[in-house]
C-alpha cells in the first residue's frame, strides 16, 4: 500500500483514488445526521462538484462575533463527541458561529500515510466553509482543528496566506515520527496570524514532547500573537476537562479571534 501511494503521487495520479474512502465517509454521514442535537446539518461543495456534509451552529448572540470553522481529527467526524462537539456546541452562546467540516478520511485498514496525503485533499472543503460563511456575513473567520484537523489547519494557512481566516486554534497538535516534521514546524513558522497552541499536559507524547520546539519556532518567527497553553491534568481527547478547553479557547478569541486581519500586528 505504501508503494502504490508513492508511485500515485509520482506519476500523477489523483490522489482521492488512494487516500479517501468516499463510501466510508459517506456511511460517517449517514450515522451522524440523525442524531445531531445541537446545530443543523448542511451540505457543501467544492469547486470540483463534491459534496460533504457540515454543521452550522449559529451564534447564541444578536450578532455574531465571527466565525469557526472546525476541523475534527483522524477517524473522527464533525460531531465528534471529544473536543469537536464541546467546542461547536458551547461557543454560539458566547456569539461564535460554528461550521464543522466533514474532511475526507481514509479506508479503516489504511496504512499512516494515506492521512498524510488527506492533509492537502482537505484543502477544497476549508475553502468551500470559508466561503459559506463569508456568504453570510459572518466574519471574521477563525479555524480550529484538533490533532490531524489542527496539522490541516495549519497547512492549509500556510500553503495560502491570502486566505481569509484571522486566527488559527491548535488542539493537540501533534509531531509524530512519521510526520513531515520540517513541513509542520515551516507551518508554524510562516503564519503571522494568532495561533492559539493548547494542549493537555496528558496529551499524546507526539504533543507533549514537541510543545517547547513549536513554541521555540514561534517566537523566533517574531509572532506575537502566538500564545502556547498547557492544560493540567487533559489528555487528548479533554476527556472530563471540557468546560475547562471550552473557556479557555472562549478567552483567547475574545482577545485575538475578533480581531480584523488587517488590524492584526505583522
Amino acid at each position: 500500500m505504501r508503494l502504490l501511494i508513492i508511485l500515485m503521487v509520482l506519476f500523477g495520479t489523483t490522489i482521492g483514488v488512494v487516500a479517501a474512502d468516499l463510501p466510508r465517509e459517506q456511511r460517517i454521514a449517514g450515522e451522524i445526521v440523525d442524531s445531531i442535537v445541537v446545530g443543523d446539518p448542511v451540505w457543501l461543495g467544492t469547486e470540483d462538484g463534491q459534496a460533504f456534509l457540515a454543521i452550522y451552529t449559529a451564534q447564541e448572540t444578536a450578532k455574531p462575533e465571527g466565525g469557526l470553522i472546525i476541523l475534527h481529527g483522524r477517524n473522527a467526524h464533525p460531531d465528534w463527541v471529544g473536543v469537536v462537539q464541546p467546542l461547536r456546541t458551547e461557543l454560539p452562546a458566547s456569539g461564535w458561529v460554528t461550521l464543522s467540516l466533514q474532511l475526507p478520511v481514509a479506508a479503516v485498514d489504511a496504512p499512516a500515510d494515506a492521512y498524510d496525503l488527506l492533509v492537502s485533499e482537505s484543502y477544497p472543503r476549508i475553502m468551500a466553509g470559508i466561503q459559506y460563511l463569508k456568504e453570510r456575513d459572518v466574519t471574521p473567520i477563525v479555524l480550529l482543528g484538533h490533532s490531524l484537523g489542527a496539522r490541516i489547519g495549519l497547512a492549509y494557512l500556510a500553503s495560502n496566506p491570502q486566505a481569509e481566516v484571522g486566527a488559527l486554534v491548535a488542539v493537540g497538535l501533534p509531531i509524530g515520527r512519521s510526520d513531515p516534521r520540517e513541513d509542520i514546524l515551516g507551518a508554524i513558522e510562516k503564519l503571522r496570524i494568532p495561533i492559539l497552541d493548547i494542549y493537555g499536559s496528558r496529551d499524546l507524547q507526539a504533543v507533549t514532547q514537541t510543545a517547547r520546539e513549536r513554541a521555540a519556532v514561534a517566537r523566533r518567527s517574531g509572532n506575537e500573537g502566538y500564545q502556547q497553553q498547557e492544560i493540567s491534568g487533559a489528555d487528548h481527547f479533554f476527556r472530563g476537562l471540557d468546560d475547562t478547553l471550552v473557556t479557555r479557547v472562549r478567552a483567547w478569541l475574545k482577545r485575538w479571534g475578533s480581531v480584523p486581519r488587517d488590524a492584526q500586528a505583522k
